[in-house]
Parts: C-alpha cells; sequence; structure tokens
C-alpha cells in the first residue's frame, strides 16, 4: 500500500538540478523534502507500542473485562493518530501557499501574503525540545505578523543532514520565487 505523506515525489530523486519546481501539477500540497530518520523513528517507536497495546487490548478482552479493554483500545487508537499525525509534521508547499504543519495545528499562508522566503541563522530548537542552539532556518516573512520558522536544520527531518535541509529551503525559496507577488 503506497503512503503518500512518507515519501517526496520522485521527481526529487532525478539528477536534474535546472528544474527548480520539479512537479507537474502544483495545486498539490506537497512537502519538498522526505521525513528524516528522527521522525520516522519516532513514529515507528509509537506504532509498535500501539501494537503492544492492542494485545494488551485482546487479551483483557478475552479475561472478561470490557472496560478495561475498551481503555486499551482508545489509547492504542491515540498512539496511532498521533504516528501518523507526527509523520505529516513539516512544511508543505503547492501554488497556493505555504503550509506550516505542527503536531497540534496547521498555519497556512498564501503568497501573496508572504514578502521574503530566506534562510537565517539563528538559535533553533534542538529536535524540538526547549533547548536551544546556533543553527539555520528557514523563516518566511508575512505582510501581518511576525516571521514564521518553517524548517530548522536542527529539527527531527534535517539533524545531522545539512545537504537535505540545503535542498528544502533552496526549493521552497523557489517556490515562494515563483508564486510569490512583489
Amino acid at each position: 500500500m503506497p503512503l503518500p505523506f512518507l515519501t517526496a515525489d520522485r521527481a526529487f530523486d532525478a539528477t536534474n538540478d535546472d528544474v527548480a519546481l520539479p512537479f507537474d501539477d502544483h495545486d498539490r500540497w506537497r512537502r519538498p523534502y522526505r521525513p528524516g530518520p528522527w521522525r520516522v523513528a519516532s513514529a515507528a517507536l509509537l506504532l509498535l507500542l500501539a501494537s503492544f497495546i492492542l494485545l494488551c487490548a485482546l487479551v483483557i478482552a478475552l479475561a472478561a473485562s470490557p472496560g478495561g479493554a475498551w481503555v486499551c483500545l482508545v489509547l492504542a487508537l491515540v498512539g496511532i493518530v498521533v504516528a501518523l499525525r507526527l509523520l505529516r509534521v513539516g512544511a508543505w508547499v503547492s501554488r497556493h501557499g505555504v503550509r506550516r504543519v505542527s503536531l497540534h495545528k496547521t498555519t497556512t499562508e498564501r503568497w501573496g501574503q508572504i514578502t521574503a522566503v530566506r534562510t537565517v541563522q539563528q538559535p533553533v530548537r534542538w529536535l524540538g525540545l526547549p533547548r536551544t542552539v546556533q543553527g539555520q532556518a528557514l523563516v518566511v516573512v508575512r505582510r501581518r505578523g511576525g516571521p514564521l520558522a518553517l524548517l530548522t536544520d536542527h529539527n527531527a527531518d534535517f539533524l545531522s543532514r545539512d545537504e537535505a535541509f540545503e535542498r528544502a529551503a533552496d526549493t521552497v525559496e523557489a517556490w515562494g520565487d515563483e508564486y510569490r507577488r512583489p
């Protein structure tokens, strides 16, 4: 079963670097990079834990304790939903704008409401934890509101993957250059 939220489009695998926007359908929301190993490993561990909890729910249900089985079932379903949402976290682009998906909310900015997309050196959170380190962030400067950090080189997608961060930042900047109105 294909899982389109796990992989970026196959066009990024091509060696043709002349094409900044390698997609045919620019109306569809796409993540211009693959999820990083930290994000995939976290989601896999959550799914593994959910499978054990589902097994516990089955054993508890067979032991004739339906209340405990329902609690385990709900807990496992919450773990599955969190794991799937964790895989969707990141920056998504389309002709319509840029979208930042976090675990709890999604922020969408139209290209017309964005004045600049640039990479800056600033303190960034390490793996989303409160600890900050000096790093790079891809920042969207909005007409209304403050800057919005889309990607950092120390998040779960790009930790120890500097080339992948640069490529993703360049791709989002190319989308911004293509569709942003001056």
